[in-house]
Order: structure tokens, then C-alpha cells, then sequence
């Protein structure tokens, strides 16, 4: 049993926590979304694993399942808990019981406001929206322990928001040129915002300054608004600009690591402390050899 102050998680059997379930999942999902009641409880729910999340007195706030299909699903938690991170001890519940079970792979149908926390745990999205039950769905997947194939630019947005999601104190970006269409994503953006407004540190290395500058990087605004948070250093030694790569890494073992970083293509793990050491022990003495971009400057920071 997981316990959080306020609220703890436990795996329970079906039909005993039948009443709880239903008290959840008919007020999300029946009343609150409007999914057809008879499409709510299925054939897989007696033989799947629930976990079930109640407050203090014992009150039934939140729930999930782990199917024999090793899918994740029925995940919701009661509106006045969202934010309070009954979701998140779900979801990892639900990953020990798998562990438990010695599956490698998950998979789940996220509804699309739901995208950005299941990448916050290592879930990368694959192919393309769907609707279900009347609302808009996509597809995700993680290999739980293990290096996970970043292939197509949603799932390195993703990827980028796990290791964001990750970080302790700071976050370590090796880039060409702030990677359009990834490091200017709004949900990136965001994320980056919210550890800046935190304790949080960026250390980012580009290639090419000027780039992102004549493109207006919405990085490089944020950055000038929190200027204690955001370091940026250009490259200029040449041994160093010849190095293809880029990545995205955290002082906790989380990396994004792309071979070739005018790509998408790469490998991502939440959970590889030495990998990312590797690459942080790249990054620093690059790092201490590079110049401050005072051109981002502009405004008076």
C-alpha cells in the first residue's frame, strides 16, 4: 500500500471494492463525461487488477486497472482531489503490479488532456487520435525498466516532458538551435516555465545562437523573464562543434539522448542514472569552454 498524507493507494479485489469502484468511476466517467454506463464496466474488469485510492476517513477518491492485455485504463480520480497527486500514486501502483507480474510492456488509451501526464511517467505516444466513446483518445506505450525508442516528434515532446518532470535541481539541454517544433512546444514551454518559477536550474548549450534569435524562440522570452533560472552558452571550440548530437538530461536519471540532433530519432529512460551521469559529464566541461550568449540579452536582463 502506497501512503501519501491525505490519501493512500492499495490493490484491492474486484468484487469486494465493487461499491468504491463504482462510486469513482460513475461520477467521472457516467456523470462527469457522459460515457454510456454500459460501455463503462466490461467482460475484463473480474479478471483485471484494480487499485483503489481513498482519503483519510476511508472514502473511496480515486481508481485504475491493470488489464490481462497489460493495459492501463479506467483511470480517474474525484474532482475535488485533481492536483493533489492521487493520480500519479495510481499510475504508479498500477506499474508495480505489472512489475509484479513481469511484464516489460504497457500500453493505454490516454484521453488527449491526459497526454502530458502519462509522459510525465514515461509513456510515449504512437500513432494516430482516435475518438472512444465519444472522446478524443491517443495511443501510449512504455517498456518499464529499460530504453525506450523515441521515433516521430510527438513522442520526443513527450519524452522532453518526462525528463523535465524529472528533474531534482537542474536540467541539462544540449542543442543546435533549440530544436524548433520541440523545445517551442506550449506544453514544453510550460513545463519549463513551472521549474523556472520553482527551485529549478537550465544549463543550455547550442550550437547556433543565432538561429532561435531571428526565430523568436519563445525560450529565449521565457529566459529573459527569469534570467536566474536560464543560462544559455554558445559553442565555438571546434573540436566541440563537431559533435552530432543533442540531449536533454536531469540530475535525477532521466535523459533523452538523440545520435543525430537535426532528428527526432533517439532513446529515452526516466530511470538511467549512469546513462545520464555519461551525458552530464559530457555536457560540463563543453559547458565551462563555451561563451555566455549575452546577445540573448537583449531586453536588460
Amino acid at each position: 500500500m502506497n501512503t501519501t498524507p491525505g490519501f493512500s493507494v492499495e490493490a484491492v479485489e474486484y468484487e469486494a471494492a465493487l461499491p468504491d469502484l463504482r462510486v469513482v468511476r460513475e461520477t467521472v466517467f457516467v456523470q462527469e463525461q457522459k460515457v454510456p454506463i454500459e460501455l463503462e464496466w466490461d467482460e475484463f474488469d473480474p479478471n483485471c487488477r484494480h487499485v483503489l485510492a481513498r482519503d483519510d476517513s476511508g472514502r473511496p477518491i480515486g481508481t485504475g486497472r491493470l488489464t490481462p492485455q497489460r493495459t492501463i485504463g479506467r483511470m480517474a480520480v474525484l474532482p475535488d482531489w485533481r492536483g493533489r497527486g492521487v493520480g500519479d500514486a495510481l499510475l504508479l501502483g498500477l506499474l508495480d503490479q505489472a512489475r509484479e507480474l513481469g511484464w516489460r510492456e504497457l500500453s493505454l488509451h490516454a484521453q488527449a488532456s491526459a497526454i502530458g501526464f502519462y509522459a510525465r511517467h514515461g509513456f510515449l505516444p504512437y500513432g494516430e487520435r482516435f475518438e472512444e466513446a465519444g472522446i478524443d483518445h491517443q495511443s501510449m506505450g512504455i517498456v518499464l525498466d529499460a530504453v525506450n525508442p523515441v521515433e516521430t516528434c510527438d513522442a520526443a515532446i513527450a519524452a522532453v516532458l518526462g525528463v523535465i518532470a524529472g528533474v531534482r535541481r537542474t536540467l541539462y539541454i544540449y542543442s543546435r538551435e533549440l530544436d524548433p517544433s520541440l523545445l517551442d512546444d506550449p506544453e514544453v514551454i510550460a513545463a519549463l516555465r513551472r521549474l523556472g518559477t520553482g527551485d529549478g536550474e537550465v544549463r543550455i548549450l547550442l550550437q547556433d545562437p543565432a538561429s532561435p534569435q531571428r526565430a523568436l524562440a519563445p525560450l529565449i522570452g521565457l529566459a529573459q523573464r527569469l534570467p536566474s533560472t536560464f543560462g544559455f552558452r554558445a559553442i565555438e571550440e571546434p573540436t566541440d562543434r563537431g559533435y552530432p548530437s543533442a540531449y536533454v538530461a536531469n540530475d535525477l536519471g532521466g535523459y533523452y539522448f538523440r545520435p543525430l540532433g537535426h532528428r527526432f530519432d533517439g532513446e529515452t529512460r526516466l530511470d538511467g542514472p549512469a546513462r545520464a551521469r555519461q551525458l552530464r559529464a559530457t555536457f560540463d566541461p563543453v559547458w565551462q569552454r563555451a561563451r555566455w550568449c549575452t546577445e540573448y540579452r537583449a531586453l536588460g536582463i
